[in-house]
């Protein structure tokens, strides 16, 4: 099965080499057996190219393993299997058009650009003692003939860039570079010259975008670049390309305004709150953001100890960026689909392959890291794998990364860390993440600033309303709820969280190219208190039609309570909004419980659930629907229910040239939970609140004691307050008064009162205000801490006045004493 695009950077980005940076504290540290070499030895001096293309091999290979091991074993035969299935349809006859019959003619970039990563992956079985085509010399002679082909027909100087750029650049190129790495001994000299003039010819540097000069190269596309010209040099015995590489990841030749050791205001990289953003505005952690982590991790340690050994002192940028910004979105060993962008259509590139990857970049980066970085990461690393049951991490990599993953779960000295907990606001791409013990939450939220999605070259075809508020419930006893088959066949129109204008939807992204789409609002965020509890709003603005909405979000420690109000369109068509859309997978029966009562499990069933006060489903948790807040009218529409059993195909969701899906249809079960607002709703409203691993008797018990109360939902504030943590928290849309809390202007704050301890938190997640005030509800004697952009007027009427301007939607904190 041919790889998608991305993937085909794997065996380079994901695949651990051991080796150590000078200076720290684990170059004393001898290599493990079999996982890599280490800094390249004085003794190399004399021909560093050699001894780091022998390390470039050993990535892509793993050294030295035992094929007796039954991991090892497996990771053998997979690689076996699909090297000889390619290997077997190759086609070797004269006046043949393509090297196989499924990507012909050779000629065209998506063809050739799919071909060479499938010689690699020969290459790569030829070279790996223990299959059944390691060093045959009919093998050999066919992968060079099959290069010389495709070097002819295709792939060479002496032609202009078509198609998509990423072919020419960076996916034919690498794949190529890899090969001759692992042939480079038995490559005759002109046949390797021919080749690293053609990558020279394309990907001449990691700077600039060759098909358009006055492009800068940002974030994954530059790491991606950075390793293609090492190798091209290393080949080539060009002492130039290696320096140009190692300096083009900190943009030497441009000042360093696109070094990926650097953190960004606006635009692609890395954010100090934890954000990754690619192509200018599109949340990209788990795909991009993991290649850039892949492709510099990968150059620093092929190049540590050489004369050319990255040494750049900000590269803590992207030591920080594993807890900083890939920690938070990884849940037991899977990506959450928040940050992956287009990469969700990807039949071949789901959640749990994402999540794999990334844990083998980290392990790969933790080789060369600093002791202290590197012990951590490992802890996270062997949590994330050993509790992911569902889609075992050693069936999902190669030797490489599963020699580096079995040297960490083989330490006894090495304990896995436990879940992350605690709420993250990634303000600077409009995500949220709320993690307890047992569960997670992410949102996926969009602005003016942060694309609602991105499509393009057949890819994403039915994201529409993937940015609109979706909420993601991850559960540690079913992690692959997003994962198994979800995507084909969710209703596109019913994602959990979403407000939606029931309109037809044109397929997005059938043209060249990828595009995205920025709605007009501008909150989009929320603030965060004490690391633990948060806030979140966004205003909406659909998409091609007339509804608006205003939502709040709520995370508590055992609840997540969602507002909506203020809910109008003209359009003529019904409105609504999706509570929850339950993956129940491909036979799911799970009990599903109403105010105590058990409702019938056949599919197809559907009910009108209006007034209903809570629901239970089993191996889910819990819903309650509480009554409207003091004074105001009760929410409208109808709450209905629906099992359903859904059949779709990948190929529906994407036609991509290298990651289009099969047509082989997919069935799964749902349950699905959505409030009907009706058409045209005019000031329409809902609340529910999300109990994730609740039994059906904490439910109802919830239900009646009401441990939180929405306080307010209107078009001025939502506001709920949990008095058993002592907590009161608001997003304001403007002016206004909400449970004993005033706010200037809109905002977002939340106040928490433990004896005599007050903490608040306030942000501005439209930042369209300078200045926002705050007055609350009763009388603080003095300040213990403050942010230096809030100033308090303590007193009876104690008053907070936040300088918010300029701070990109963060939170300002305040601690103060009663």
């Amino acid at each position: 099965m041919a790889l998608p695009r991305r993937q085909m950077l794997a065996l380079a980005g994901a695949t651990p080499v051991l080796s150590f940076l000078p200076g720290t504290a684990a170059a004393a540290t001898p290599p493990a057996e079999g996982a890599g070499p280490g800094p390249a030895s004085a003794g190399d001096a004399a021909d560093p190219y050699d001894s780091l293309l022998a390390r470039a091999e050993q990535e892509l290979t793993g050294g030295a393993f035992d094929p007796a091991d039954p991991d090892f074993a497996a990771a053998l035969a997979a690689l076996e299997a699909e090297a000889t299935t390619w290997w077997e349809r190759l086609d070797t006859t004269q006046g043949r058009k393509a090297l196989w019959a499924d990507l012909s003619p050779a000629s065209d970039p998506g063809m050739f650009g799919q071909s060479y990563p499938r010689l690699r992956t020969i290459a790569t079985a030829w070279a790996t003692p223990g299959t059944t085509l390691t060093g045959r010399g009919d093998v050999l002679d066919t992968l060079l003939e099959g290069l010389r082909f495709l070097g002819t027909v295709g792939y060479h100087p002496g032609r202009a860039e078509t198609g998509n750029w990423w072919f020419w650049e960076i996916g034919a190129p690498r794949a190529l570079m890899d090969t001759c790495v692992l042939l480079r001994a038995h490559l005759p000299p002109a046949d390797l010259a021919a080749y690293v003039a053609a990558v020279a010819r394309f990907c001449p540097s990691p700077d600039r975008r060759t098909n358009s000069p006055s492009l800068a190269e940002t974030g994954a596309n530059r790491a991606d670049k950075a390793v293609i010209v090492a190798l091209r040099g290393l080949l080539a015995r060009d002492p130039a390309a290696p320096a140009l590489a190692r300096d083009g990841l900190s943009d030497v030749r441009d000042g360093g305004r696109n070094s990926l050791f650097r953190y960004v205001t606006s635009g692609d990289g890395f954010y100090e709150d934890g954000s990754f953003v690619q192509h200018g505005s599109v949340a990209y952690t788990g795909t991009y953001g993991s290649v850039l982590l892949g492709g510099a991790g990968q150059l620093i340690a092929l190049l540590a100890g050489s004369e050319w050994a990255v040494s750049d002192p900000a590269v803590t940028v992207l030591y920080e960026a594993v807890e900083r910004s890939f920690a938070p979105v990884v849940f037991d060993g899977v990506m959450m689909d928040a940050v992956r962008g287009r990469a969700v259509s990807r039949e071949r590139s789901r959640d749990h392959h994402d999540g794999a990857a990334t844990v083998g970049r980290v392990l790969q980066l933790a080789a060369g890291a600093p002791a202290g970085h590197a012990e951590r990461w490992r802890s996270l690393a062997k949590g994330w794998i050993l509790r992911n049951e569902a889609t075992p991490y050693k069936g999902l990599v190669g030797i490489p990364a599963l020699a580096r993953a079995k040297a960490v779960l083989d330490d006894p000295s090495v304990r896995p860390a436990e879940r992350p907990t605690g709420h993250v606001v990634l303000a600077d791409m409009d995500r949220v993440v709320h993690r307890r013990p047992g569960w997670a939450c992410a949102l996926s939220l969009s602005s003016r600033r942060i694309a609602a999605y991105e499509a393009g070259n057949g890819e994403n075809l039915h994201g529409w309303y993937t940015g609109d508020g979706m909420t993601y419930l991850y559960d540690g006893d079913d992690p692959s709820a997003f994962g198994d088959g979800f995507w084909p066949t969710v209703d596109p129109y019913r994602l959990p969280g979403t407000t939606v204008d029931t309109r037809v939807r044109a397929d997005l992204g059938t043209s060249p190219g990828t595009s995205t789409y920025r709605p007009t609002n501008a909150v989009a965020g929320g603030a965060a208190l004490d690391g633990r509890f948060g806030a979140s709003a966004m205003e909406l603005a659909a998409q091609g039609s007339t509804l608006r909405a205003r939502k709040a979000w709520f995370f508590l420690d055992n609840a997540v309570v969602a507002l909506g109000a203020d809910i109008t369109a003209s359009d003529g068509r019904t409105v609504e909004t999706v509570v929850e859309n339950r993956n129940l997978h491909a036979d799911g029966r799970q009990r599903f419980t109403v105010d105590g009562r058990r409702q019938p499990d056949e599919q197809g069933w559907r009910a009108d659930l209006s007034g209903a006060r809570w629901a239970h489903l089993e191996g889910f948790g819990g819903f309650v629907f509480p009554g409207p807040p003091r004074g105001e009218a009760a929410p409208t529409g109808s709450l209905n229910a629906l099992r359903e059993e859904r059949t779709g195909t990948w190929r529906a969701l994407n036609t991509g040239a290298d990651t289009g899906g099969g047509s082989t249809p997919v069935t799964r079960r749902y349950l699905t939970l959505w409030f009907d607002h009706g058409p045209s709703p005019s000031s329409g409203s809902y609340s529910y609140v999300l109990l994730p691993g609740a039994s059906a008797v904490a439910t109802g018990v919830q239900s009646l004691s009401r441990p939180v109360v929405v306080v307010a939902n209107n078009a001025t504030a939502q506001a709920v307050e949990a008095r058993r943590h002592g907590l009161l928290a608001a997003h304001f849309w403007q002016a206004g008064h909400a449970g004993g809390l005033y706010s200037s202007g809109p905002g977002t704050v939340l106040v928490r009162r433990t004896g005599r301890h007050v903490s608040v938190a306030v942000a501005d997640p439209g930042r369209t205000g300078t200045e926002l005030t705050v007055e609350l509800p009763f009388r603080v004697r003095r300040v213990v801490r403050a942010d230096d952009t809030v100033t308090v007027a303590p007193g009876g009427r104690t008053v907070l006045t936040v300088r918010v301007g300029g701070s990109r939607g963060h939170s300002h904190t305040a601690d103060l004493v009663q």
